[in-house]
């Protein structure tokens, strides 16, 4: 009795090794996986203002009481980009320091957009130091760019055009919405698609 008790002991480690072995296994191909494929860039989606047209006028106030004009020409070179955020929102809080630096090392006029209770959007905006950084709170903005999943992002140009957009949450999709305006495309995803056809429609007119 104690031998077929310790067989089983011994056959049951011997399993749960395997086991082990087996996940750590698994989770060295969804590390290499992840590594080979790389994120294409913000995701488009077919609601909302079109890419290459003017953008939708707005005239708004900021959580801070100041007025703000999204979508009006800008200084020449100028570039703004509509970050559409929420507290309940888990890659928003990580995408946002992200998107403060990208807006910064880029050169980008960022605006915050959200639509919650006023007051989880300061606890959010002290938490993630956004002090001093204009956000709208409110359903307009998103609902005049048709935004309904998060995060989104939009980039509007000095002359009032929006430039690209789409859903991100990496600093590599928010590169992707200049890079698809550099290269004169809707998304990096459509230039991707369409770069080996010589007929190729994707250029922004």
């Amino acid at each position: 009795m104690v031998t077929v008790l310790i067989v089983s002991q011994i056959l049951s480690w011997i399993v749960i090794l395997g086991l082990g072995i087996a996940l750590l296994a698994l989770a060295r191909q969804v590390g290499v996986l992840h590594v080979r494929v790389a994120p294409a860039g913000a995701l488009l989606t077919g609601k909302g203002p079109v890419v290459g047209e003017a953008a939708p006028v707005l005239d708004v106030t900021t959580l801070e009481g100041a007025p703000l004009s999204i979508g009006k020409a800008l200084t020449k070179g100028r570039k703004q980009l509509l970050l559409f955020v929420s507290p309940s929102c888990p890659l928003c809080k990580e995408l946002i320091p992200i998107a403060k630096n990208f807006a910064r090392t880029e050169k980008l006029d960022i605006v915050f957009v959200g639509d919650d209770e006023a007051k989880e959007q300061q606890a959010m905006i002290a938490r993630l130091d956004m002090t001093g950084l204009p956000f709208v709170n409110g359903p307009l903005v998103g609902r005049t760019f048709h935004v309904d999943r998060l995060p989104h992002a939009v980039l509007i140009g000095d002359s009032g055009t929006v430039l690209s957009k789409g859903l991100v949450n990496s600093r590599e999709h928010l590169e992707s919405l200049v890079t698809a305006h550099e290269l004169g495309v809707v998304s990096v995803q459509d230039y991707l698609a369409n770069s080996k056809s010589p007929n190729s429609k994707s250029k922004v007119a």
